[in-house]
């Protein structure tokens, strides 16, 4: 009998209430102890499909996208880069940050699930764009990430170039919105309930003890 939590993440690598909303995540399966009975799995998810291939700068992108002014930004740059310090992330934005296409970063990411280092890859990427200043659009960079958490730098480079790599990473993220998820991250817990949002470590906790006494 499999007694495994299944937890799909649909997130982006680009959005910040993705790795602020797991690491409230992973602060309650810590909390419960549920490190070995939880399986998780990063679904795809992008923000900005259509962006082109040289990014936009994330300031005009907030006001052009959400109608954000420069002081609207600054203060949820603050309230951002506070939530992640509270659970030891650092988000260290800069005037010259952009938002860039991350097709290709999901791409990495699904050749990496199946060498068993998606999770790995995942948090380096967060790290790579939000604390390191790095391109995460930019295949050398994805390659140098790849590398980094053991992923063959030649077969992840061909991942990148497979057409039916990229059709089914499209797929997948059809098949998440056609199931109603327009937002994240969003958390489905055993494919059968979720969650959006980045929720408090406590909320996760609550739905975590709950399924582990089941």
């Amino acid at each position: 009998m499999n007694d495994k939590i299944k937890l799909d993440i649909v997130s982006d690598v680009v959005c910040p209430w993705c790795i602020i909303g797991y690491k409230h995540l992973e602060a309650a399966i810590n909390e419960l102890g549920l490190q070995d009975r939880v399986e998780i799995e990063w679904q795809p998810f992008e923000l900005n499909p259509d962006m082109p291939e040289q990014g936009e700068e994330l300031r005009a992108h907030v006001l052009r996208k959400y109608g954000a002014t420069r002081d609207d930004s600054e203060k949820a740059r603050a309230n951002i880069s506070a939530l992640g310090a509270e659970y030891g992330f650092t988000f260290d934005y800069f005037e010259e940050m952009k938002i860039v296409n991350t097709r290709d970063a999901h791409l990495l990411l699904d050749f990496a699930h199946e060498q068993g280092l998606q999770h790995q890859l995942k948090q380096r990427l967060f790290v790579a764009f939000f604390t390191e200043h790095k391109d995460v659009s930019n295949r050398a960079i994805l390659l140098e990430e790849a590398q980094s958490v053991g992923l063959d730098t030649a077969a992840a480079a061909l991942a990148l170039d497979d057409t039916e790599r990229r059709r089914h990473v499209l797929n997948q993220e059809a098949q998440w919105q056609q199931q109603g998820i327009s937002g994240v991250p969003t958390v489905i817990f055993n494919r059968s309930s979720a969650m959006t949002g980045a929720h408090p470590q406590s909320t996760y906790k609550d739905v975590l003890r709950k399924l582990a006494s089941q």
